[in-house]
């Protein structure tokens, strides 16, 4: 399959980028980001240079393939990260426009990478127990109901890709946030930083991004479906103690 691929290029944080077209003829059986490779290794041997992006695992675990393809963060397919999308899935779109995230608290660093280093110092705020629990207690030490446990995991998986940063027309890391408060705040070891929204809210603003104004695009992008409930949880955490 042949894709004629507009592909957005930029030198560094403080260069002017624009999109760049490219054609490459994929087998629809390769993933997308192998795709890149096989562009990549077409560029090397034209002596061009090579496109950056950013990626790890490769497993749809870690979320460091950030891009948004077609104007769709990390892809068409729902609950799919950008690695785990396959060009079989675009047969019918023969061209594609590919960006990095576009929000001010995600500088671009070259290319398709973006600094998400605004993530980490969310999480050095407050995403973590504050208090010494010492070594691993007996698992039924402390009783914890299933449901609690269940919402607990759920927003857990929250991998931190930004894909709902990306989507939002705020540019509003709330449904992370919201995540990291529902995972830690829920369970009783958590519970003891009644503070801990705040924190995270407070760092959150501090990092440029903007608030939530209900549009659930983040909902929808998510690779690891965390619901907008868990902004309802973070909420009422954070009026029970304001």
């Amino acid at each position: 399959m042949i894709f004629k691929l507009n592909i957005w290029r930029q030198a560094g944080p403080d260069h002017t980028g624009q999109f760049e077209a490219y054609e490459i003829d994929a087998s629809e059986d390769s993933s997308f980001l192998e795709m890149m490779d096989a562009l990549n290794e077409k560029l090397i041997l034209e002596g061009k240079e090579a496109i950056a992006f950013d990626f790890d695992c490769r497993e749809g675990i870690c979320g460091s393939c950030n891009l948004v393809i077609n104007g769709t963060p990390h892809g068409k397919q729902r609950a799919t990260t950008t690695c785990q999308q396959y060009m079989r899935d675009y047969v019918g779109e023969k061209e594609l426009w590919i960006e990095p995230w576009r929000a001010t608290a995600f500088p671009i660093v070259k290319d398709l990478i973006v600094d998400r280093s605004a993530f980490d110092r969310i999480i050095q705020a407050g995403g973590y127990v504050a208090i010494r629990n010492g070594s691993a207690p007996e698992a039924n030490t402390m009783p914890i109901d299933k449901h609690v446990a269940d919402d607990a995991f759920d927003a857990a998986t929250c991998i931190g890709c930004g894909a709902c940063v990306a989507a939002c027309p705020n540019a509003s890391a709330t449904l992370f946030v919201a995540a990291k408060v529902a995972h830690l705040s829920t369970l009783p070891q958590g519970q003891m930083d009644t503070q801990r929204p705040m924190k995270l809210l407070d760092a959150m603003e501090a990092e440029q991004f903007g608030t939530c104004s209900n549009y659930r695009e983040c909902e929808r992008v998510c690779p690891k479906e965390i619901k907008v409930s868990a902004i309802t949880t973070m909420n009422k955490l954070l009026y029970q103690h304001s």
